[in-house]
């Protein structure tokens, strides 16, 4: 992974990041790649969060990965603060290369610099694949997860 770079996302990575987003069969019903307006509004509430941390992973000038981490304090656990994971994604052509520990790994030694005790994800129940990677990275389907749209 020498050749490969994990940084703060720029505006110019908005369409990278939202094609990834789009590159699966759920994020094909969810996400518009077309419509860059609602991700470009977004990217500016998080980079004005100092609790957000939305980062992609280059090789050779080209965005191959990304995913965002949240800081957040907290009083349970006797005032732990945790992070969570979300919207980590690889390329098509990078997937099965060790990108996708590479920035699991990075998530989690951020997370400890950030002073985290915990550092907790949730995959789409239908995800069987990243159950098994998140799995083999240490992970534990410890909790169920409740969702409602707005």
């Amino acid at each position: 992974m020498n050749d490969l770079e994990i940084r703060p996302a720029a505006p110019a990575d908005i369409p990278a990041i939202v094609a990834m987003l789009a590159d699966d069969p759920l994020g094909a019903q969810r996400e518009s790649p077309d419509d860059l307006a609602p991700y470009t509004a977004a990217f500016e509430r998080l980079v004005g969060d100092p609790h957000q941390h939305l980062v992609v992973a280059v090789r050779a000038e080209r965005v191959v990965g990304t995913l965002q981490l949240t800081i957040i304090p907290g009083l349970s656990r006797r005032g732990a603060t945790r992070s969570i994971v979300e919207g980590v994604r690889v390329r098509a052509d990078e997937r099965g290369s060790g990108l996708g520990t590479w920035l699991i790994e990075w998530a989690i030694a951020e997370s400890r610099r950030q002073r985290c005790q915990m550092v907790q994800l949730t995959s789409d129940a239908t995800r069987t694949d990243a159950h098994r990677f998140y799995e083999r990275l240490g992970f534990e389907a410890s909790h169920v997860g409740f969702k409602m749209s707005l």
